[in-house]
């Protein structure tokens, strides 16, 4: 569905971005691929590497909707993954967050009805998810607008969908490169802020293919959550140092003990599917109806619990040495 058609990725630049990117060269013919970001010496050496004919780059900030106005113009999907995310960062800074998690999202989606964009997947974060810290609580935020744009459109064909999922391996901010960093400094211990504290993990491949795939899925308005696995990240400091020793540090500003992608209170709403949940808007799409059960490739999903919540401290599956092994060959 790629084949031919206009893509901009805002915060293209990112490790999402870069990888998205060479999945659609290796995969399909875009007619153009727009990496739209602020930093132009991540954009210069993105080009260094992705040289292809279809590639722009345009300088640009998502708090601009004027530029971004300019940049969608003929533009035909768009995946936003420009966001401020660093945490404690956020929290200290928490107007420039909400300037570009919030007011950014609301640009975009102004810019992405102005050019009437067929297709817009937001990422999201599992922080979204009763969130605890400023950073979660912005892309709640974002996630509510995006959703909503669709009861907004009109007549544009433009539909808006959100995915959110875990934390990816071995992506800047990542545990994983923190923790390799220090064994290969020759660090005597390994800092964990909590023994009991569990992450959702997902490989950066494993994300892009999910998006990727959720653009045939998508009618508008759904958000998006992958079944993938958890692991405690006492394991996962065993895993990747057995010999080290571990120092807890206390859990940091904003942080939580458990990650939850799907709430109780998201229960009526939530709907199963072979590989992946669809949590259906709480509003309705007064001008359109959508059964959000089957979906645009025609797979069925099911209602969930009663009582069901999506945590990672009560998941199903979970990560063994043997696959952190193998993830960290792939990255």
């Amino acid at each position: 569905m790629f084949n031919n058609k206009n893509i901009l990725i805002t915060g293209g630049t990112g490790s999402f971005g870069k990888k998205y990117t060479k999945i659609l060269l290796e995969n399909y013919t875009p007619n153009k691929i727009i990496i739209y970001s602020r930093d132009e010496l991540k954009q210069y050496e993105m080009a260094q590497e992705f040289s292809s004919s279809s590639m722009r780059y345009f300088i640009g900030d998502v708090r601009d909707e004027n530029r971004l106005n300019t940049a969608m113009n003929g533009v035909d999907f768009v995946i936003h993954a420009a966001a401020m995310k660093h945490v404690p960062i956020a929290e200290y800074n928490p107007m420039e967050c909400i300037k570009t998690n919030i007011h950014g999202a609301q640009n975009v989606i102004n810019a992405s009805l102005k050019n009437r964009v067929e297709k817009v997947i937001a990422l999201s974060t599992d922080k979204a998810c009763n969130p605890v810290n400023l950073y979660g609580a912005t892309k709640l935020a974002s996630d509510k607008l995006f959703i909503a744009a669709n009861n907004i459109a009109g007549t544009s064909p433009t539909r808006f969908s959100v995915v959110r999922y875990g934390n990816v391996v071995g992506s800047r901010g990542s545990v994983v490169p923190l923790f390799k960093k220090l064994i290969e400094n020759g660090a005597k211990e390994l800092p964990i802020t909590d023994e009991r504290m569990t992450r959702f993990w997902i490989t950066l491949e494993d994300g892009v293919k999910f998006v990727l795939k959720n653009f045939a899925r998508m009618q508008g308005g759904e958000l998006f959550i992958p079944k993938i696995p958890s692991m405690k990240i006492i394991d996962l400091a065993a895993t990747l140092a057995p010999n080290l020793p571990i120092k807890i540090i206390g859990i940091r500003p904003g942080e939580k003990l458990h990650e939850i992608m799907i709430s109780a209170d998201d229960t009526m709403h939530s709907l199963e599917f072979d590989d992946h949940y669809v949590i259906g808007p709480s509003i309705k799409f007064y001008d359109k109806e959508a059964n959000f059960a089957i979906n645009r490739l025609g797979e069925k999903g099911r209602a969930v619990s009663s009582n069901f919540e999506y945590r990672s401290d009560n998941n199903t599956q979970w990560l063994d040495k043997a696959w952190l092994e193998t993830m960290m060959k792939r990255i």
